[in-house]
């Protein structure tokens, strides 16, 4: 089944007088239990995609649809991670985690048990009473994971979640993040511009051309799951990253 569908997706904004088109015609979709990337110049409107799934903003035109209902801008339907962690200081670790179940009016008792089983699951058992300034970068991104992750809307948007964090954390997210992804496969839409980071995680990728942005190119990733970090050293692995590395310059380039 397709989780989401978007078709014909174009959006422009009014800017001095005068119209600039961000989107032009984005189709793509993601399955259920699929893992879906996208990749793209920087400008080329990612960011506006996922404001255009969340409600936050309207189509200029074109539709957005969810286990077949068209659900163009309505509001509450995906589970949202941005770039950064954007934890509430005053609340703690656990409270963060149930903010999203708390706001759809799920039971908070019900989410605490839930969230102090599933922080104990990520390495961060003892930290439940704690509040987010005591925890590392990492630490803190996969509290917002998991607000996502445990959040009832189905469909998972991760708006290139470990962009802040240095190459060693960044890395020990990604293995992180196969291996609780692997165990629940929750359908995602994640946002990247990392190649290898992309290559490594997704069952398939969408490269987004400069803007008005099109579908240049959709990549299916044929490696197996369950993947491993060494992975990324298997020759096949590196010629399919090389390939989309020529294809980014392409499109960089205007060719």
């Amino acid at each position: 089944m397709k989780k989401l569908e978007l078709k014909e997706i174009s959006k422009s904004f009014s800017t001095g007088g005068s119209d600039t088109k961000i989107l032009n015609g984005i189709n793509l979709h993601v399955n259920e239990g699929e893992f879906v990337s996208l990749i793209g110049p920087s400008g080329s409107g990612k960011t506006t995609l996922f404001h255009l799934i969340g409600g936050l903003i309207r189509p200029s035109s074109g539709q957005i649809v969810m286990e077949g209902s068209d659900v163009t801008g309505r509001k509450g339907l995906v589970s949202y991670m941005p770039q950064q962690a954007s934890l509430l200081p005053w609340r703690t670790v656990e409270e963060n985690v149930i903010l999203a179940r708390e706001t759809a009016g799920l039971p908070k008792a019900e989410s605490l048990v839930l969230a102090r089983e599933w922080l104990a699951k990520v390495g961060l058992q003892g930290y439940e009473k704690e509040h987010p300034h005591v925890l590392s970068g990492g630490m803190q991104q996969r509290v917002s994971f998991l607000r996502a992750l445990l959040s009832p809307q189905e469909l998972m948007c991760l708006d290139e979640p470990f962009g802040a964090l240095d190459a060693l954390t960044r890395e020990e997210m990604q293995h992180w993040l196969l291996k609780i992804w692997e165990q629940n496969k929750r359908s995602v839409l994640f946002i990247t511009h990392s190649l290898e980071e992309a290559l490594l995680l997704s069952d398939r990728i969408y490269l987004l051309s400069d803007k008005p942005s099109r579908i240049e190119r959709e990549v299916i990733v044929p490696f197996e799951r369950p993947r491993a970090l060494t992975i990324t050293e298997d020759p096949a692995f590196i010629s399919m990253k090389r390939e989309l590395i020529n294809l980014m310059k392409s499109v960089g380039s205007g060719s």
